[in-house]
């Protein structure tokens, strides 16, 4: 129970709600309590005037009707109410929750989402928020009832004769010996379903993504079959679980019906023998233990739903324990930056896969200057763009932007002011001009157009059916692989960044269209520091700079003309490439 102490937030930022609600469940019980009562002195009131012969007075039975219906309108209006706080106060609460959530999530480092699957993160979004919600709202409010009705009832009771309640309620502490004890079968198996639910979720979301893949190599029969085994795990548990569960509502029945077993039989005998107790009084308890009923009944369904929720906020808890490893520092620079870029000495390892990336690499490039990284798939190329950006922090050296190390800016104001043309090119399921835009949120109708025309993809939107406004699917499937590029290239542009990082961003379009758009920016990069991340060689651009990357080191540095006379392995790739073309 210790992990749902983190709502207790929620609880004090929605006090006035929770403890209304809580007025409106006593209120309400106490007109329900009150009805018993009423019976009771019904039947005494005709016992009474049998025995004396006398007929009994049709305005007062239906006075004491009338009075019946009054109460159970009244105790209806303060349910409605009961419901409109405390069931209002856990949908906040969820949201709250969920926005919590998702907030963290954005602020967690590149490394958190590199080693969890996407279904276990969706997971914790919704599944284990609804199961807490089911705790800050149904929960609550069934035990808050259950407390309040228990209370008056038996209050009631023991004013009509002690010895009698005593007998009553003799089953009671066994019910709550076996709720403790399925219990804890309960939340140890609810841990583990939760953990089942987010696997299986992930295999969803994974076959969901791959779907062209699973296709084109024909294995829907081995994913389906993998499916069901997972399927299948988590079916058992579950079942396993309901069984468990399956007890409460035996055994409640079983001390329930004790209950009203010596109510009948202990009543009887001291009505008979004139022990104080009357036949109003046997009805009255017999009707307090059918309103006992179903809150008792009900301590199974609450209990379970509590442990589930303490396992699903166990797990909430755990992500939102997660520090994010890279943060703005304390007294972050809020620099404009101009474009000077420095790795001194820079060494990296990833993390999560333990293979160095960087090894003791050098450097320097000016403002304005281009320059182009080439090299091997693994030779660390992308490696630095992540630096840039400060998606990871180096483990040895420095990264400097405009002379001032990267892990002194604030995250948002250094990565706002370097655009990036990731190679990965993720889409949003929106439309093409929303696409674009994301990258600069401000941006107009012209030139967000201006951007897609020089990533020369103004002509291919001109023949969708609804030019900018089309939507383009799930990660933008309705797309071809080189228009999705040029449109992850439109998004960096517009954010008229003086720093550019294209990474890979032309490795899906044709030798056509690549020129075009390289004279696209010729003019556009004029005074902006463009670094091109790249396996082959533009030739129709002229860098300041060309750098080939090995093993994550620098292998040869210098101009086209420079590397061509050392004839190693630019010269060969360019001699390569040109003969190809030919």
């Amino acid at each position: 129970m210790k992990n749902l102490a983190a709502l207790n937030k929620y609880f004090a930022k929605y006090k006035w709600r929770l403890l209304l609600g809580l007025l409106f469940v006593t209120t309400s019980n106490i007109f329900t309590v009150m009805q018993p009562d009423v019976v009771r002195q019904v039947l005494d009131k005709v016992q009474a005037n049998m025995k004396m012969h006398l007929p009994v007075s049709s305005r007062y039975i239906i006075g004491s009707g009338l009075l019946l219906l009054g109460l159970a309108v009244m105790r209806g209006i303060f349910m409605f109410f009961m419901r409109q706080t405390i069931i209002v106060m856990s949908r906040h609460i969820e949201f709250d929750q969920k926005n919590e959530i998702f907030n963290h999530y954005q602020h967690l480092h590149t490394h958190f989402f590199k080693t969890h699957f996407t279904g276990d993160m969706m997971n914790r979004l919704s599944e284990d928020v609804s199961r807490v919600r089911m705790y800050t709202g149904p929960a609550i409010m069934y035990s808050a009832n259950l407390v309040a009705l228990t209370v008056l009832c038996f209050w009631y009771m023991f004013r009509v004769n002690v010895m009698l309640t005593i007998y009553v309620i003799t089953p009671l502490p066994f019910l709550a010996l076996s709720v403790y004890l399925v219990n804890r079968l309960i939340y140890k198996k609810s841990e583990k379903i939760q953990a089942q639910l987010s696997g299986l979720t992930s295999t969803s979301q994974e076959s969901y993504s791959g779907i062209r893949v699973i296709k084109s190599f024909v294995q829907e029969r081995n994913m389906m079959r993998f499916f069901n085994d997972t399927s299948e795990e988590y079916r058992k548990s579950s079942i396993n679980l309901s069984l468990t569960e399956s007890i409460y509502f035996p055994a409640i029945t079983l001390f329930v019906g004790l209950s009203f077993l010596s109510t009948v039989l202990i009543g009887g005998y001291l009505a008979i023998n004139g022990k104080g107790v009357t036949v109003g009084n046997i009805a009255q308890f017999i009707l307090y233990i059918n309103l006992l009923m179903f809150p008792i009944s009900s301590i199974g369904w609450v209990a379970s739903m509590v442990q589930r929720a303490n396992a699903s906020q166990k797990r909430i808890n755990e992500f939102l324990d997660t520090v994010p490893e890279l943060q703005s520092p304390a007294n972050a620079v809020q620099h404009e930056i101009k474009g000077k870029v420095d790795l001194q000495q820079v060494t990296f390892t990833y993390p999560h896969t333990g293979i160095t990336a960087l090894k003791d690499l050098d450097l320097h490039i000016k403002p304005g200057q281009r320059v182009a990284i080439i090299g091997k798939t693994g030779s660390g190329k992308s490696t630095i763009a992540h630096m840039l950006l400060r998606m990871y922090d180096v483990q040895e050296g420095e990264v400097q932007v405009d002379d001032i190390p990267v892990t002194r800016y604030d995250l948002k104001a250094l990565r706002r002011q370097i655009a990036y043309a990731p190679q990965e090119a993720f889409l949003f399921s929106d439309t093409v001009f929303n696409n674009i835009k994301f990258g600069n949120d401000d941006a107009t109708e012209a030139e967000v157009k201006e951007a897609a025309r020089l990533a020369d993809l103004d002509k291919d939107i001109a023949g969708f059916a609804k030019g900018y406004d089309t939507v383009i699917g799930e990660r933008g499937v309705m797309l071809s692989g080189g228009q999705k590029q040029r449109m992850v290239l439109a998004r960096a542009l517009l954010k008229n960044s003086n720093i550019l990082l294209m990474d890979e961003s032309l490795s899906a379009v044709d030798t056509q269209t690549e020129k075009t758009i390289l004279d696209n920016l010729q003019e556009y990069l004029k005074g902006k520091t463009t670094i091109v991340i790249t396996h082959r060689i533009f030739t129709s651009w002229q860098f300041d700079q060309i750098i080939v990357l090995d093993n994550g080191s620098i292998a040869e540095q210098g101009s086209h003309e420079d590397l061509m006379q050392l004839d190693g392995q630019y010269a060969k790739l360019y001699q390569h490439q040109t003969e190809t073309s030919d």
